[in-house]
């Protein structure tokens, strides 16, 4: 059967297959199999771009190893690059599209200092999102990632995490520092670390993924705190709205992935209700009770990151409406200032206006202290209503600024 038995490329690596079984080491097989495990089960994890080059070769080794190929619109959608985050099954296997978490190549981003130039968070233009698929099988697991996806090389590397070597009776030596430190994390993979079943291992990489949002929110909150403190200062000219409106529709973008992961995730543990143990006995009944309580922290995580996003995007819109408000504040403190320097004045520009009118016989136009009368009448009038004024509050600020 040259087709399944083709080998590998190890150059970029576009699929790889991992043999795993139960109290043993994942191994990575050179080549894909011809024929099903004895023992554990099959990982094939494959780029979307070998996925659809090599899509002839991966149904006929999935029709050998488990008697059932992929459904054509199942494999199209494990090739479309936008479809979103759902679930859907057949009587023989089930399928979960999750969208990663996904962001470039560029440095991660300086602390925000108050000298730094305006500007969306940077961490919001880095974001990128993109679907990952699993198929999950009764001995097999296929999962299909982004060509530049790292979640399928990190989960890799943790299941080929050698196992620690068991302490010898003949050698009392006490081990270093490193060695005790790493032997309990070692250890840890190979017993409750390794995936007991497809299902398990889909999920654990799913929550891999989960927790890729839940790192995002201490540099997202950050970013966008900064942000709040700026629009929030009274003297501070905000202008770069566009960005702003950049940074809500992203928020807005994550919410709905957020949602139809939910979604997702919440029709995967419903048919996880319906499910049976192969054969009722404890081991079964517990490896199914604990793949439940997986998927519904899997789904706890996803509510997390979904409630902080929405407490993001309202948080930013209500700085918006605390800007505008203000803003509004102020420009109110202005107006009343204004008006009452205006009030002060008027008295006076009537007293001018009433001795610059063109009469012969005009009080105190004839008289020596005539002008003194009427600066002295004009400066007592403007002092009294200033101190009338400011005793109301007229000419205070209300809030500092």
């Amino acid at each position: 059967m040259q087709g399944p038995e083709a080998d590998l490329t190890q150059n970029a690596q576009p699929i790889r297959v991992f043999h795993l079984q139960p109290g043993a080491r994942a191994q990575e097989l050179p080549a894909l199999p011809a024929q099903p495990p004895a023992r554990g089960f099959y990982w094939v994890a494959c780029t979307r771009t070998a996925f659809g080059a090599e899509l002839a070769q991966l149904q006929a080794v999935l029709q050998a190893l488990t008697g059932q190929h992929l459904v054509d619109l199942h494999a199209a959608d494990l090739l479309n690059a936008q479809l979103p985050s759902h679930y859907d099954y057949t009587s023989q296997y089930d399928m979960l599209v999750v969208r990663r978490l996904g962001t470039s190549q560029a440095p991660a981003a300086a602390p925000i200092t108050p000298a730094a130039p305006r500007g969306g968070p940077p961490v919001l233009r880095r974001i990128d999102t993109s679907p990952v698929g699993f198929v999950v099988f009764d001995q097999l697991l296929l999962s299909v990632h982004p060509d530049d996806c790292a979640v399928r090389d990190a989960y890799a590397a943790r299941l080929m995490d050698p196992p620690a070597a068991p302490a010898k009776p003949a050698e009392p030596a006490p081990p270093s520092a490193d060695a005790a430190a790493a032997e309990p994390r070692n250890s840890h993979s190979v017993g409750t670390r390794q995936p007991a079943s497809p299902a398990d291992l889909m999920l654990r990489m799913v929550n891999q993924i989960v927790d890729n949002y839940l790192d995002l929110r201490r540099e997202l909150s950050r970013q966008l705190d900064h942000w709040q403190s700026e629009l929030l200062k009274p003297r501070t000219r905000f202008i770069n709205w566009n960005a702003l409106l950049h940074a809500r529709r992203t928020l807005h973008q994550l919410d709905e992935i957020c949602e139809d992961q939910r979604a997702a995730l919440q029709a995967w543990c419903a048919m996880l209700e319906t499910w049976a143990p192969p054969a009722d006995t404890p081991a079964a009944l517990r490896e199914l009770d604990l793949l439940k309580v997986r998927s519904r922290d899997v789904l706890e995580h996803i509510e997390r990151v979904a409630h902080h996003v929405r407490r993001l995007e309202q948080s930013t819109e209500a700085s918006v409406q605390m800007h505008f408000s203000v803003q509004s504040h102020r420009t109110n403190d202005i107006m009343r200032t204004l008006t009452a320097l205006t009030a002060v004045f008027l008295p006076l520009n009537l007293i001018a206006g009433i001795f610059g009118m063109n009469f012969e016989f005009l009080p105190l136009v004839h008289t020596q202290g005539g002008f003194w009368w009427a600066v002295g009448t004009m400066t007592v009038t403007a002092v009294s209503l200033t101190l009338f004024f400011w005793r109301k509050r007229y000419l205070a600020r209300t809030g500092r600024g």
